[in-house]
């Protein structure tokens, strides 16, 4: 076993765990975090089914985003979209056998790596360029468009400029869940590829990335507009009435 294979496989055992154990600790305290007031943002539902309806429609079609900035949305969007094309197209590397949903997004998979740049660039470039969002931005936005842009141009020189043994990829893959360990192949495209999805997972929990889940714990978006018909105390407010 080479230290080259070694190393990798510490580092994506590590990055796993504070993925998993700092996403669920992020979690768990939007959970215990109290919501003293209905703030919801109006024209808001008022009833449980229409605050669920406007929740899916801000998950995937990014409803807010839309009303604000067309341009802002239009790159944000196509780089979520592409996002999850390209990572149900990496499920095949997890997989044995490969799904059927999983093999029939593969083409589109391969050509949302270039969608998801696009949309990266853009996102980066209005940082850059439009004055009253350039001084909001903070060296960690920067930083992260730069790791997020790095990767997908990392993956598309793997498929197009550099092309890696994927056969000998998915066994070390799968030597990782079976505690299996099998020879990393040491192209350099892929090694850089890899170290900076590493280096995503470790900063995920401690970065703006954590905005995904924490949509769904917005009071902004999770509360329906029925202060009038039902009173709102916090748990903390509940207890001392009681």
């Amino acid at each position: 076993m080479s230290a080259l294979t070694i190393t990798y496989a510490l580092l994506f055992y590590v990055a796993t765990l504070v993925l998993v154990v700092g996403t669920a600790a992020k979690i768990s305290s939007y959970v215990r975090t109290p919501a003293p007031l209905k703030i919801p943002t109006t024209p808001a539902p008022t009833t449980a089914a229409g605050v669920g309806l406007r929740m899916a429609r801000e998950v995937v079609f990014f409803e807010s985003l839309f009303r604000s900035n067309k341009w802002t949305w239009l790159f944000g969007w196509t780089f979520h979209a592409a996002l999850l094309l390209v990572v149900l197209r990496h499920l095949r590397y997890f997989q044995q056998p490969v799904w059927m949903a999983v093999e029939f997004v593969q083409p589109f998979g391969t050509y949302a790596g270039f969608a998801m740049v696009a949309g990266l660039a853009g996102l980066w470039a209005r940082r850059w360029w439009v004055d009253r969002v350039r001084y909001i931005s903070t060296p960690s936005d920067h930083l992260m468009l730069a790791l997020l842009l790095a990767i997908g141009m990392s993956g598309l020189a793997m498929r197009y400029v550099a092309p890696t043994d994927i056969v000998a990829l998915k066994a070390f893959v799968l030597g990782l869940m079976r505690l299996d360990w099998q020879p990393l192949p040491a192209d350099p495209v892929l090694l850089v590829h890899l170290a900076l999805v590493a280096l995503l997972m470790l900063v995920f929990p401690i970065s703006k990335l954590l905005h995904g889940p924490g949509l769904f714990f917005s009071p902004t978006r999770n509360q329906a507009d029925n202060a009038r018909e039902h009173r709102h105390l916090a748990g903390w407010a509940a207890a001392l009435e009681k």
